[in-house]
C-alpha cells in the first residue's frame, strides 16, 4: 500500500505524562508493545537511540523475534561503531529478522548529548562523518570483494562482509536532519527523509529542498513525517484531551524536576520552536502545546480531532508527497491499540479512495 504507518516502542513504559516504570530494560513491555503494534496493523516500528539507555540492536532483536510480520526501523548514530562493523551488525540483525529491518541514521543535534559518548565533533563535522560512514557501510553491503578505504574520519584495509543483507541492494536508509549539511547528505544517501511534524508550509519547503538535492544525484527520495495524534469521538473532546495531556505533562515535569534544555545545534528543534511561536494551533489540527513545553526537543507536535478529522489532516501531508507517517501517542501502548482500531484503517481507506479516483 502506498501509505505506511510507523509506530515507536521504548525499552520500558514512559512518556511525558507517564513516569517511567522499572526495570529500565523491561523485556515483557518490549514484547507486548511490539506485538500490540503488529496486531494494530502498523507497517514498521522505530526503535530509538539515546546516549544513556539500553542498546537498540538488542531491543530490536527481542521485539523482532517476538513478532512475525511487522518491520523495524533502528535508529543509529554514526561515529561510535566503525562503519565496517556497523554494516555487519546491521546485516546480521536484518538476516535474523528475515529482511524486516531498515536503519534510521541520526547524526546528532546536541553537542552535550554527543559528548556523553565521547564525541566532540561540531554539528557540520558530524554530518560530514555521516556521509563518509554511509559511503563505507553501503560498500560493505554491496561489495563482492574486499576493498580499502582511507577518508577523513575512517580507514580500513581489505574491508569485506561475507554476510549480505536480505534486501537488495541494501537495507533501506531513513535519514533525519533539517540543516543544509543534513540535506546535502540526504540527497546522496537517503531512501526516506524523515521530518518532525511541522506545518504544511514548512513541510512543503523542506520536501522541495530535499527533492532538488536528490535530483542533483539523479535520485528520488521518499518522505516521512512524525506526529503524536490525539483522537476522540468529538472534536471538542479531542481538544479537551490535548489540554489535559498538557496539564499532566506540566505536573509531571514539576514533580520530577524533569527539565528540557534547548538544542541550539539542532535546526529541527529551532524550526519546532519557531512553529510553536505561531500559536498552539496551526493549520487547523496541528497542536504545538507539548512542543513548546519541551523546547522543540523531539517529535512533539500533535494532530487533534476525531479519527476522521485527523485522517484528513494526514492526507494533506500525503498530498505533499509524504507516504510514511510515524505516529505515537502520549499513552504509548494504549494509543497504539486505539490507532489500529480507528485511525489506521480509516486513513488507508481514504487513500485507497483517492488513488481509485486518480486512476
Amino acid at each position: 500500500m502506498s501509505i505506511q504507518f510507523i509506530g515507536m516502542i521504548g525499552h520500558r513504559l514512559g512518556s511525558e505524562i507517564i513516569a517511567p516504570t522499572a526495570p529500565v530494560f523491561d523485556k515483557d513491555y518490549i514484547v507486548r508493545s511490539a506485538q500490540a503494534h503488529e496486531a494494530a496493523g502498523f507497517d514498521r516500528i522505530l526503535v530509538g537511540y539515546w546516549s544513556d539507555q539500553p542498546d537498540g540492536f538488542l531491543v530490536t532483536a527481542l521485539a523482532g523475534l517476538s513478532t512475525s510480520r511487522i518491520n523495524f526501523l533502528l535508529a543509529h548514530r554514526p561515529g561510535f561503531v566503525a562503519p565496517t562493523l556497523a554494516a555487519r551488525k546491521l546485516a546480521t540483525l536484518e538476516n535474523l529478522l528475515d529482511g524486516r529491518l531498515a536503519v534510521h541514521i541520526i547524526s546528532g543535534g546536541s553537542d552535550a548529548e554527543q559528548r556523553k559518548d565521547g564525541d566532540y565533533l561540531d554539528h557540520d563535522q558530524r554530518y560530514a562523518r555521516t556521509e563518509e560512514f554511509l559511503d563505507v557501510v553501503k560498500q560493505v553491503w554491496t561489495s563482492a570483494r574486499p576493498f580499502d578505504h582511507q577518508g577523513e574520519f575512517f580507514r580500513a584495509e581489505a574491508a569485506f562482509s561475507a554476510l549480505k543483507p536480505v534486501q537488495q541492494p541494501h537495507l533501506p536508509v531513513y535519514f533525519g536532519g533539517s540543516s543544509p549539511a543534513a540535506i546535502r547528505v540526504a540527497g546522496r544517501h537517503a531512501d526516506v527523509f524523515a521530518l518532525w511534524g511541522e506545518s504544511l508550509a514548512q513541510t512543503r519547503e523542506t520536501i522541495e529542498k530535499v527533492r532538488a538535492e536528490a535530483a542533483r544525484h539523479g535520485r528520488q527520495i521518499g518522505f516521512s513525517v512524525s506526529f503524536r495524534p490525539i483522537i476522540a469521538e468529538t472534536e471538542e473532546k479531542a481538544w479537551a484531551k490535548a489540554e489535559a495531556i498538557l496539564e499532566q505533562a506540566r505536573q509531571r515535569m514539576a514533580e520530577s524536576g524533569w527539565v528540557f534544555t534547548a538544542k541550539p545545534d539542532s535546526v529541527g528543534a529551532q524550526r519546532l520552536r519557531e512553529l510553536a511561536e505561531q500559536g498552539e494551533r496551526v493549520d487547523t489540527r496541528l497542536w504545538t502545546g507539548i512542543s513548546k513545553l519541551v523546547g522543540g526537543a523531539y517529535n512533539s507536535t500533535a494532530l487533534v480531532g476525531t479519527p476522521e478529522q485527523v485522517a484528513d489532516a494526514l492526507l494533506d501531508y500525503y498530498d505533499l508527497g509524504v507516504r510514511n507517517f510515524l505516529i505515537r501517542g502520549f499513552d504509548p501502548l494504549n494509543d497504539a491499540i486505539d490507532y489500529g482500531r480507528e485511525l489506521l484503517p480509516l486513513t488507508r481507506a481514504k487513500v485507497a479512495e483517492r488513488e481509485a479516483r486518480a486512476a
